[in-house]
């Protein structure tokens, strides 16, 4: 009997975005990876005071603009397909509704 293993996620394998795709769905217990002209990149764990404060502070500042822009919206921590090689995941993304000419 042959076992086939799963093939998993790392940083640096080289991938299409369908392949990066199909393996990221089949491991829930990754939390961020992302496909950067075809390279795979994994965060590591943030910090506090480095990230999380400064991430707080640009979070707070994009939903005050939001809040007086019309058609606008703030994303945290969303997908973000641009084309075959790249699939980011951005801290946080600023986005006008398609309906009014609106690209991520």
């Amino acid at each position: 009997m042959t076992l086939k293993l799963m093939p998993i996620l790392e940083n640096g394998d080289r991938l299409t975005r369908t392949e990066f795709e199909r393996r990221y769905q089949l491991l829930p217990e990754v939390k961020k990876a992302e496909l950067v002209e075809g390279v795979v990149y994994m965060a590591s764990p943030v910090r506090a005071r480095q990230h999380g404060r400064p991430h707080g502070f640009i979070m707070g500042w994009l939903m005050v603009y939001a809040a007086a822009t019309p058609n606008s919206m703030v994303l945290d921590n969303t997908t973000v397909r641009l084309d075959l090689d790249n699939e980011p995941q951005p801290d946080a993304l600023l986005r006008l509704d398609e309906g009014v000419g609106g690209r991520s």
